[in-house]
């Protein structure tokens, strides 16, 4: 809570294509990964781009990142950890409050 009693957006998720991938993610089972590739065609971003996000998402341990061979081709697997889910689900109940607080719905 900020000192003006409104609820506090976590940050990293907040910025803009970090809350775009984490919806994408959220919107998967909890066991269930989504390749790299299926991502940044799902959310049409660089990959680089989408790289220095995941990157930042990880170092808060809100996704995990695993590296595998499909046929001997690599391939990169992402999926949003418990933790990370349950951060999404704290940022969207802030978000409502928040909006609830300033008359917004």
């Amino acid at each position: 809570m900020t000192e003006s009693g409104l609820p506090e957006l976590d940050p990293v998720i907040h910025a803009q294509a970090r809350l775009r991938v984490t919806v994408a993610l959220a919107g998967l089972r909890s066991a269930d990964q989504i390749t790299f590739p299926r991502l940044q065609q799902l959310l049409e971003m660089t990959a680089g781009n989408l790289s220095t996000h995941l990157r930042k998402l990880e170092d808060a341990e809100y996704v995990q990142i695993t590296k595998a061979h499909e046929h001997r081709t690599p391939v990169t697997l992402v999926r949003l950890t418990a933790k990370g889910r349950a951060a999404f689900e704290a940022y969207t109940q802030a978000l409502h409050r928040l909006l609830d607080a300033t008359g917004g719905s």
